[in-house]
């Protein structure tokens, strides 16, 4: 540690910020000069920018220690659950899964409101009141809590008085996790459809201009030819439901059916339906998702260069307020302001992690940092670095003579070797063929116990080999993973063998336990193999990213959920197999006979509660059938129900699907080739230069990395006596943030000046910033 560490700099607990900024010595106590206010007030600067928070807040201390609790991390977590309760109240609502008194609901939404309404108020006291009413997103929360309010006043009143109410705001409700303060990266994706719909509408309008020129060319070929469809029906004599037939052929969900007729009258009809279907299917919708990965692109990169902009923003005004006058070097920030700083940023941060970061911003050894060089403490934070200790192993400690003995140090190398990794998978992938087998042989029964006795003794193998503690760190997937998987199918084979003995066991429900334990081991296996091995890895690094677009999904199956609940609830039922109801024949709605949609046994999938709802929404996602499904719902109400259908389609299908590709294939390409960032680099090569590096041995890049685990890292006394007690190993292509990938994603074609010196700082008035602040966080 340096000198500058030792510096008495005292630290009490106190209120934290999302990861942890705590409010330390008093007012009056300095440290260069600097009060703990101005630490403060550094640190949640540093904070915003490492998780790139784009809030204009009050810098006064009362302002900072309510913005200090408004990011703090139980209260975030609070406002989530009251959204999901909100949400989750549709389950309880009529119609409903769970049936609950209105009371009940209405005063679990009326708590939900109030919560939400107490962070609106705490949000409004950390920003200044002008910017609190020119925020979007405010007045949309505001909107949506007063509605609600209207409509359970009207919905209650009319339910009392016995008169047909609907609850039309409950389609209100997803918008709120889109308009918190927290919910940026959703914003951002409806940012992206909503830029991407000028250039999607002129697509869909020449779309929509060929099918129905190719409705009207149907209408005229096959019209007035006597044709019928399979159930008996006119063919292709109404130009609405040519259209909307024509439209279905695109999804391709109708097809061949919608073709037949025509094909049996004549092979030369089938050239209309093949030119049809290379023009709308496989051209207008590739051009689909062409124009929506062009613009979401477009629209994208600009988004992270004013995000970028934004985090530096943030940092110079961090800057502005540490730094301090060094001699003839200009403003710089000290090592002992950096430390404090650091310290309050992120508290569980070790003293050698954090000299590590100070060393790659401090390359001259001045004891200070300028502006460029402190500017980047934020992404040097949010580089997951694995800090692995070398420890001896316990057994050298307790029996050195037989743990360093010759025949021990050739177990251990025999273990480290890489034919012990290959011996064991192909254990693992005979074992998946024994699984196939018939499992009443007494043979294949047999067989899984050695099976099982040669996993335990991998296991034993490797914590004789490498230090039992290092072996099971919280790093460590793969050792976690196997361990539980060997020792859970030990204990559910002998329970499964000791009741099958006792007689009277019927039960599969042990032994198809064993059996997904025993398949779950082949998973291993696929970081043996390269190709898998680099495809598994890039879709672990953009997991959290395409959450993301899990919760839009969510967002929009809910709106439609409940339009659909509130059109089609009750129009059809279910009924259980063992139900004798003649009404079960056409699913309680003597509309639906001899109908495809009864005839299918479609009538689980209905509105009738919010479950159901969303499972028959996903149904129509994956479009197979979704014309018939579509049917039903028109038979039992009107033509124009297809109108539901159509929108969801084209909203879910055509746009969001298409937005979701766009950004898996740009992410995937990044991650799949890109080399590290330059910032990554000076890190690693600091490491390398303080001889503080983990041996990677060619695992570099498989799933174990990606895992931040490696069982190199864990050595035997003989690999360890000679390495420092502490090393260093970056999580590569890891990321803290969903920010942090989609900054990677486009850093290249960032300009210059994002990355520059700004002019308009003035070092002398901090305070006095001129930044404008980024619009881009408001939907």
């Amino acid at each position: 540690m340096s000198d500058s560490d030792k510096k008495d700099i005292t630290q009490e607990e106190a209120p934290e910020n999302a990861k942890g900024i705590t409010n330390g010595r008093n007012a009056s106590e300095t440290l260069n000069g600097k009060t703990k206010d101005d630490f403060d007030l550094a640190a949640v600067y540093v904070s915003d920018a490492q998780y790139n928070r784009n809030i204009f807040f009050d810098t006064t201390p009362e302002a900072i220690r309510l913005y200090l609790l408004y990011n703090h991390w139980v209260l975030r977590i609070v406002v989530y659950a009251f959204i999901i309760a909100d949400l989750a109240l549709a389950i309880f609502e009529d119609p409903a899964v769970i049936p609950l008194p209105i009371w009940a609901t209405t005063l679990i939404e009326l708590v939900c409101l109030a919560v939400f309404t107490v962070r609106l108020v705490h949000y409004a006291k950390v920003i200044p009141r002008e910017r609190f009413w020119k925020d979007p997103k405010n007045i949309c929360i505001i909107v949506i809590i007063l509605l609600s309010l209207v409509d359970m006043l009207i919905y209650g009143s009319l339910k009392a008085t016995g008169y047909f109410a609907v609850r039309w705001s409950r389609v209100l409700r997803p918008l709120l996790l889109v308009n918190v303060t927290e919910g940026r990266q959703l914003r951002r994706a409806f940012r992206s459809i909503r830029n991407a719909l000028p250039q999607i509408l002129y697509v869909f309008l020449l779309f929509m201009f060929s099918v129905l020129m190719f409705s009207l060319m149907a209408l005229k070929l096959f019209g007035k030819k006597g044709l019928t469809t399979n159930d008996g029906g006119a063919y292709f004599n109404d130009y609405l439901e040519i259209v909307f037939d024509l439209y279905v052929l695109v999804t391709t969900a109708n097809s061949p059916d919608v073709m037949m007729p025509a094909y049996n009258s004549s092979v030369f009809f089938a050239v209309f339906f093949i030119i049809y279907i290379l023009i709308n299917t496989y051209i207008f919708m590739s051009v689909f998702l062409a124009v929506v990965y062009n613009n979401y692109k477009k629209y994208l990169k600009e988004e992270v260069r004013q995000l970028v902009r934004a985090k530096r923003h943030k940092m110079v005004r961090a800057f502005g307020v540490l730094q301090e006058r060094k001699g003839e070097e200009g403003p710089v920030v000290t090592q002992a302001s950096w430390n404090q700083l650091v310290r309050l940023v992120q508290p569980d941060i070790s003293n050698a992690h954090r000299e590590l970061l100070w060393s790659v911003s401090d390359d001259s050894n001045k004891g200070c940092i300028g502006k460029v060089a402190f500017v980047q403490l934020a992404d040097l934070l949010n580089m997951q670095v694995i800090v692995v200790k070398s420890r001896p192993h316990p057994l050298q400690m307790w029996l050195p003579s037989l743990y360093l003995s010759s025949p021990s140090r050739l177990i251990c190398r025999m273990v480290r070797h890489r034919l012990f990794v290959y011996a064991f998978d192909l254990i693992i992938l005979v074992n998946a063929v024994f699984i196939g087998l018939d499992e009443e042989n007494p043979l294949i029964a047999n067989a899984e116990w050695a099976f099982l006795a040669l996993y335990l003794l991998e296991i034993l193998l490797k914590l004789y080999t490498f230090e039992p503690r290092a072996f099971f760190s919280k790093h460590e997937f793969w050792n976690w993973f196997d361990t539980v998987i060997v020792i859970s199918a030990l204990i559910a084979t002998i329970i499964n063998s000791v009741l099958k003995s006792s007689g009277g066991y019927t039960s599969r429900q042990i032994l198809d336990i064993v059996f997904i334990l025993r398949v779950l081991r082949l998973i291993r296996v696929v970081d043996s193999i390269k190709r898998f091995r680099a495809i598994i890895n890039t879709l672990i690094k953009i997991g959290p990213t395409i959450l993301t677009f899990g919760q839009l999904i969510v967002v929009v199956y809910y709106i439609f959920a409940m339009i659909g609940m509130e059109l089609f609830k009750g129009k059809i039922r279910f009924f259980d197999a063992e139900s004798t109801d003649p009404e079960k024949a056409f699913c309680g709605n003597p509309l639906l006979k001899n109908s495809l949609f009864a005839k299918h046994n479609y009538c689980k999938n209905n509105f009738n509660n919010v479950v159901s709802s969303f499972i028959l929404l996903l149904e129509l996602t994956v479009v197979n059938q979704w014309h018939v499904l579509s049917s039903g719902f028109t038979a039992v109400t009107h033509v124009s129900a297809r109108i539901f259908f159509v929108l969801f389609h084209i909203v879910v299908v055509i746009i969001i699907i298409n937005i979701f590709i766009a950004f898996v294939l740009e992410a995937f390409f990044v991650e799949y080739t890109v080399d590290k960032s330059n910032l990554q680099s000076c890190l690693e090569k600091k490491i390398e230069e303080l001889e503080l590096g983990v041996k990677q041995d060619h695992l570099v890049g498989n799933l174990v990395d990606a895992m931040e685990t490696d069982d190199n890292d864990m050595g035997t006394s003989e690999s360890t006596k000679a390495k420092p007690a502490l090393m260093f190993k970056i999580a590569s292509k890891r990321y803290k943030t969903v920010d942090g990938l989609l900054q990677r994603m486009f850093e290249a074609d960032l300009d210059p000046e994002d990355f520059a010196e700004d002019e308009d700082f003035d070092p002398n008035n901090p305070s006095n910033v001129t930044f404008p602040n980024p619009n881009f966080d408001s939907v």
